[in-house]
């Protein structure tokens, strides 16, 4: 399974049963109104879809962080839980050592030096390291969402705290990435999207991966991913 629902995610969860996600790895809006800011060196005016060519319409979709009730519905449906942002919601989460830190290696720029993951996991601090710089990237990649984040960055996440069979969700799926990476690697993927725009630019990008075609099975790669050989 790997299909992404073009719906309101509060709407979506109320038909979930309980604990039926193993992991939700989630990037929700942080209310920082990072969909209109302008910035020096990646100004929005050059910011084009990857797939049809034309620049970004301004959108309001990070107005506000989500309420008390997306943060219960979520726990309920969702064993465990990756919510990137966690450091702007402290409100709704409880207290927890397994943070995780992307250094995005942004060097001298007006960039943040990276982004922070709360995460329902009892273990240490951990740090990934992928340039995601403005234009500048650890690998080649379409950006089709302002705040996108990088393939590479899901498949480490799945293969750090996921296990093999487990179903994946994502509330606000944006350009993709997770999608892909969950196609990759072999998981049972599902999602939510509200904007038809983005959620059209996921699909054409998924597709387009899809078709390429693998290498190895999902499974194949999960026997090679937690044998240690893979990645």
């Amino acid at each position: 399974m790997n299909k992404v629902h073009l719906i309101d995610c509060m709407e979506f969860m109320k038909g979930i049963p309980d604990k039926y996600y193993e992991l939700a790895i989630v990037d929700p809006p942080y209310g920082i109104g990072e969909s209109n800011k302008q910035r020096k060196n990646t100004p929005c005016k050059r910011w084009k879809s990857a797939i049809n060519n034309i620049p970004y319409e301004k959108k309001e979709w990070d107005g506000e962080i989500p309420g008390k009730e997306y943060f219960m519905e979520l726990m309920r449906i969702s064993k465990n839980q990756i919510i990137w942002g966690g450091n702007y919601m402290t409100d709704y989460l409880y207290p927890s050592m397994g943070w995780i830190f992307w250094d995005k290696q942004t060097g001298e720029s007006d960039f943040s030096d990276g982004e922070l993951a709360w995460t329902s996991f009892n273990k240490a601090l951990r740090k990934f390291t992928w340039l995601w710089s403005g234009f500048k990237k650890h690998k080649p990649e379409d950006r089709i969402h302002p705040t996108q984040k990088p393939v590479g960055l899901y498949k480490w996440l799945l293969k750090n705290y996921a296990k093999p069979g487990d179903k994946i969700f994502d509330s606000h799926v944006g350009s993709g990435s997770i999608r892909i990476a969950c196609h990759d690697m072999g998981f049972d993927f599902e999602g939510c999207e509200i904007d038809k725009d983005y959620w059209e630019a996921q699909e054409e990008r998924y597709s387009q991966h899809a078709m390429q075609g693998d290498l190895f099975s999902g499974l194949d790669l999960q026997k090679e991913i937690y044998q240690g050989v893979f990645l």
